[in-house]
């Protein structure tokens, strides 16, 4: 079956991609054949292969002619909202966070659906595998809570896990050896502003990146508060945590059960708070899987992988995961 479909000459540029970087991924993720000749798209291949071609280029045609940059991960993004039966414009057109020309966007329908729990609940938990966008998401809709004077500071903290070397050999100063724990989350803040805004901000109070020891005996009043890595928080410390939640404040919680470095008799808070919280108004559990990865492809085989190895190697993982997702 052929079809061709006429689009405007700004959506076939983008379909092409610089040096057709996108046009090649299209035809390596689609079972057809697509040419690009002008601004005529030209599908070839079996009748259902064409007419899912066809959907996924009028999709994208429409992203770009709404201002939306077409890239390799875009056709991941288009796929996995139409397989959800979602709009992919409503998915990626939903900027958290744009500056300096950068947006910030969800990219998968479980990522839009983490923005919207964040926006609307109180206390929202992110759980999922690496490159889901947990933190990163997170400290975006932080950065522009604060930009709206929605909060007064933004407070960032992850539990400072010994993996491998103990912090007294570390050297340098308290702060030098927290550092390499809290160096994601420096990352991500430079991500999103200027790193002049970030040091400034840092001096004068309004953006803290702490250990997780830092919290204890504070209230957080309006603040938007971010606990990265909860997977490595006893139950106690994550007890101790979301009991620092202030007026005016929110709160996220992210982790990856499948990476806990907590030594083997004790057991994560991450892991047991979805059992303690889940019936309260005002918390959400999301959790992602590897369809939500955004880094590179090969990171989502790798988590898949690694899936299907642990529940081989431990069947009871899996019923417990159906379970929780029931």
């Amino acid at each position: 079956m052929r079809q061709t479909i006429e689009l405007s000459n700004e959506a076939a540029s983008a379909l092409c991609g610089t040096g057709d970087v996108v046009l090649r991924r299209l035809e390596t993720e689609l079972d057809c054949q697509i040419v690009v000749r002008g601004n005529v798209v030209t599908l070839d291949g079996e009748a259902a292969a064409v007419a899912a071609a066809a959907t996924i280029v009028d999709e994208m045609a429409g992203l770009a002619d709404g201002g939306h940059q077409l890239e390799e991960g875009t056709i991941h993004s288009v796929t996995g909202a139409l397989k959800a039966e979602v709009k992919p414009a409503a998915v990626l057109g939903d900027v958290v966070w744009s500056h300096r020309g950068r947006k910030v966007a969800p990219k998968t329908p479980n990522q839009k659906r983490y923005v919207d729990s964040v926006r609307g609940n109180t206390v929202t938990f992110g759980i999922g595998p690496a490159g889901t966008g947990k933190t990163f998401l997170a400290v975006a809709m932080a950065a522009a809570a604060l930009s709206r004077g929605e909060v007064n500071r933004v407070i960032l903290t992850r539990p400072a896990v010994e993996a491998g070397e103990r912090l007294g050999f570390l050297p340098g100063d308290l702060m030098a050896k927290i550092d390499p724990y809290l160096r994601p989350l420096f990352d991500a803040l430079n991500d999103m502003l200027d790193p002049e805004k970030v040091s400034e901000y840092l001096q004068n109070g309004i953006i803290e990146v702490a250990p997780l020891a830092f919290m204890r005996g504070r209230t957080l009043n309006d603040s938007f508060i971010i606990l990265d890595e909860a997977q490595n928080t006893t139950a106690e410390q994550m007890k101790m945590f979301l009991t620092r939640l202030g007026f005016g404040s929110r709160m996220v919680v992210t982790g990856d059960i499948t990476q806990i470095d907590l030594p083997k008799e004790q057991q994560s808070g991450l892991v047991v708070v979805a059992d303690v919280l889940s019936e309260i108004d005002g918390i959400d559990f999301v959790r992602f899987g590897a369809d939500d990865v955004v880094r590179h492809r090969l990171v989502q085989r790798i988590v898949e992988a690694y899936g299907a190895f642990a529940e081989r190697s431990a069947p009871d993982l899996k019923a417990e995961r159906e379970r929780r997702k029931a």
